[in-house]
């Protein structure tokens, strides 16, 4: 097949996030089974106009605004040509509307790992937000009887609302091998947060419930690993015992999970909570919130605890693991074996076999 993705990020975009880390896994195994995939996302202060990717051949256009009508420019202009057979149309936000410009024939298909609904107040500046959160609806009912690919039962229920009637679920793998046992944990309690310090990720919950441990448990220590523009205004009004990792490679990253009690996962929304899953690969449970997404990436008792999205609960369900070590442990093995079922290779070949059935 020959696969034309547009989304507003690719991989090496600094910005680049969970939804990024999913299409581009996806597609490099396409490309490996011998499928042509080609990628239109916005460019970015250093990033080249055109480089391919573990195979996947990337054109950069506009910025993170422009690039819906500036990758559209570039498929009337040269792309088209090349006739694709697929044309995937990733929603972060807003769609590229594909299903309005798709020529030769080209079948559209929708990959959408979250509504945006609340991210528009958090992420967006004013009017646009009102503007955003207000389009939204109206946009995406342009896909309502396109095949649409997600990565949650949140996020199908969430489509279904809004009559979305083609959905398909291929869920995230992992980004590290699971490890055979519950590793060696610090010997006093250590919390991590890891991800993009930026509001939608409330990051600065994590310290405020931190805040509230540390009153019960005074040899608790806080990780916070990630870069971002609140990351600067957190680290000057940080309380003892919390240490700023910033932006850390894999595999150093890896020890820190392997090492800490839990992970603390707060948020307004997610497709679907990669770092659960991937922490839970390393044995390490998740304290999260039970907003869409994160309700299925933790299964509440199981691989961690949800909790309702506020500071207090999230110090509430902390304690709760830092104190009862049965239930920690418990946890710990059952995350391991949770992670276990989670692969891109699998993802890859039902996302493939969605894409094939549609020609």
């Amino acid at each position: 097949m020959k696969i034309l993705i547009f989304n507003w990020r690719d991989i090496k975009n600094p910005e680049a996030g969970g939804a990024e880390v999913y299409t581009h896994e996806i597609a490099k195994r396409l490309v490996k089974r011998g499928h042509e995939i080609t990628l239109v996302s916005a460019g970015f202060k250093g990033g080249k106009l055109r480089e391919v990717v573990d195979g996947v051949s990337i054109f950069r256009v506009g910025n993170k605004y422009t690039v819906y009508w500036q990758a559209k420019k570039l498929y009337h202009n040269y792309l088209y040509q090349k006739k694709f057979d697929i044309l995937l149309d990733e929603i972060n936000t807003r769609p590229f509307f594909c299903v309005k410009f798709a020529k030769n024939k080209a079948k559209v298909v929708a990959l959408v790992h979250q509504l945006a609904k609340e991210f528009w107040f958090y992420e967006m500046p004013f009017p646009f937000s009102y503007v955003g959160y207000a389009l939204e609806k109206y946009w995406l009912s342009a896909y309502k009887d396109v095949p649409t690919i997600t990565v949650s039962l949140s996020t199908k229920k969430d489509l279904e609302d809004w009559e979305f009637r083609n959905i398909i679920i291929v869920p995230n793998g992992i980004n590290v091998e699971p490890v055979s046992q519950v590793p060696q944990k610090n010997d006093h309690p250590t919390i991590i947060f890891v991800g993009r310090m930026k509001r939608a990720k409330k990051p600065q919950d994590v310290v405020e419930a931190f805040e509230i441990v540390k009153k019960k448990i005074n040899n608790a220590e806080l990780w916070m690993i990630g870069d971002g523009y609140m990351r600067e205004k957190l680290q000057t009004t940080k309380p003892k015992g919390v240490k700023f990792w910033g932006y850390i490679p894999g595999n150093k990253k890896n020890e820190l999970v392997k090492k800490s009690w839990l992970i603390a996962v707060p948020g307004v929304r997610e497709g679907w909570g990669q770092v659960v899953t991937d922490a839970n690969a390393l044995g390490t449970p998740a304290v999260g919130y039970n907003i869409p997404g994160l309700r299925d990436s933790i299964q509440d008792g199981y691989n961690g605890i949800l909790v309702d999205p506020d500071p207090q609960s999230l110090a509430n369900g902390i304690l709760t693991l830092i104190k009862n070590q049965k239930l920690r442990e418990n946890l710990s093995k059952n995350a391991i074996e949770w992670a276990k079922q989670f692969s891109w290779d699998k993802s890859a070949e039902k996302f493939e076999k969605i894409l094939s059935n549609l020609l």
